[in-house]
Formats: structure tokens, sequence, C-alpha cells
């Protein structure tokens, strides 16, 4: 099952950047973007819950890193950084972002300042996913396939 969630988690980190590249390309192009932003809202949320679940359960990364090692051990090795603290709280940071974001674009349908959450949002997850390519905490592009 942990394996699943994990697979799930990672495939819905492309409806995440999919959804908020469009919903940043429809707020540029002064579209409504407010589908858009409600989908990314919806599966950011489901992300978060699962990861969140991965986090303090069911993954030896995270939290559980942290009580076994204790936090100094945790923040001296970059791989264990990355899995216990910078992943996480990018994330839940680029999540706030986007939940603020939609909310003030619903409430008000001013685009200005949702765009800069939404890039700020971009930013922030673009860093924290361990792509394939980043040494000693990269994950395959599509796990579980092939």
């Amino acid at each position: 099952m942990n394996t699943g969630l994990l697979h799930l988690h990672n495939l819905l980190r492309w409806v995440i950047l999919i959804t908020l590249l469009l919903s940043i390309y429809k707020l540029m192009v002064k579209q409504n973007a407010l589908s858009t932003s409600k989908i990314l809202l919806i599966t950011s949320h489901t992300t978060l819950v699962l990861g969140l679940y991965q986090y303090f359960v069911s993954s030896p990364l995270g939290f559980k890193m942290i009580q076994t090692g204790g936090m100094a051990t945790v923040m001296k090795d970059s791989v264990s950084r990355f899995w216990a603290v910078e992943h996480i709280f990018s994330m839940v940071l680029a999540i706030i972002l986007i939940t603020i974001g939609h909310i003030k674009y619903k409430k008000t349908g001013k685009t200005n300042p949702i765009f800069i959450f939404y890039i700020v949002a971009l930013l922030l997850i673009l860093s924290a996913i361990p792509w394939p390519f980043r040494a000693g905490i990269g994950r395959p592009w599509f796990p579980g396939v092939g």
C-alpha cells in the first residue's frame, strides 16, 4: 500500500505542475483561471495529505529520520536534510501560497497578486521535487511505470 501511495503522490506532482503552469498562463493572458485554480487547489491538498501521511507514518524518510538520528545529525547530511526538512517545508509553503492565491482570486478576481503567489509556489515546488538528476535524492520521472 505504501508503494501505491508513493506512486500516487509522485503522479499528482505532474497534475500540480500542469495545472499550476496552466493557471499562470491564464492569469498572464487575463483569461478566467478559476476552474484550473480549483483543480490545482484540490490536487495540491490531496498530495499534501498523502505526503504528510508518508512523512509521519509510513516512510523511513522524513520524521523517522529525525526521531532516530536527531535533528543535528539530519541537518549535517544533505540527503537526510532534504527529506526531513527541505522537501516538506517547501511543499507546505507552496501549498499555502496556492491556497491563499485561489481564495484571493475567487474573492477579488484580481490577477496580479495571485500571479505572484503562483510563481513563487512554482519556484518552491520545482526546487523541492526529487528530480531524477539530483544526486542522492533523485526519484524516477514516472515511478512504477515500466
